[in-house]
């Protein structure tokens, strides 16, 4: 492989980081700093089972998408004052959908869980490491589908795919050993 090739790597994976930060923080804030209340009140589904669990809780989805936007803005700031051409531009809108957009593909996932009879902590491969990523995306294609398609090339994307996997895995064991979760997964 040549330096070009290695240097355009380095660039796709760091302009990926760069994108996805705002959705990557939200998770591990959410549990560093969330606690208190159920988002669902302790309730069950028609099924019986609780409609997302304990671990879901109004403080952490709060804290957890504030965080998201906070680092985003730091990000807008950071590119308003350094000519970092070479990575996408993030708008108060982009960073907005990326941080609630991957707290609530982690919603949903946990409703689908509890759904499937997928005790909380339990792994559920896939899903555990895409929810945010799914989430993230979803609601920027229905409310900024110029961003989301002018910032994430095919490069950016594929780079997403096999980055989100291992910071996901790498989080959750520093979250462990922290005692910040319960499982190292």
């Amino acid at each position: 492989m040549s330096d070009i090739d290695i240097y355009s790597l380095i660039i796709i994976g760091i302009s990926a980081l760069w994108v996805m930060l705002p959705a990557y923080l939200p998770n591990p804030v959410a549990a560093a700093l969330g606690g208190g209340r159920p988002i669902d009140g302790g309730r069950c589904w028609r099924d019986g089972r609780r409609i997302f669990g304990d671990g879901k809780t109004i403080k952490g989805l709060v804290f957890g998408i504030v965080g998201g936007v906070v680092i985003g803005l730091l990000q807008i700031l950071i590119q308003s004052h350094a000519e970092i051409v070479w990575l996408p531009e993030h708008t108060f809108v982009s960073i907005t959908l990326l941080a609630a957009g991957a707290l609530l593909g982690d919603l949903s996932k946990s409703f689908l869980k509890r759904r499937r009879g997928v005790e909380r902590g339990e792994k559920w491969p896939v899903a555990d490491q895409f929810d945010l990523v799914i989430g993230a995306f979803i609601l920027l294609l229905i409310f900024d589908p110029e961003w989301l398609f002018s910032a994430i090339t095919i490069g950016i994307a594929i780079a997403i795919l096999i980055l989100t996997p291992v910071l996901h895995r790498g989080t959750n064991i520093i979250g462990y050993a922290l005692g910040i979760k319960d499982v190292p997964w």
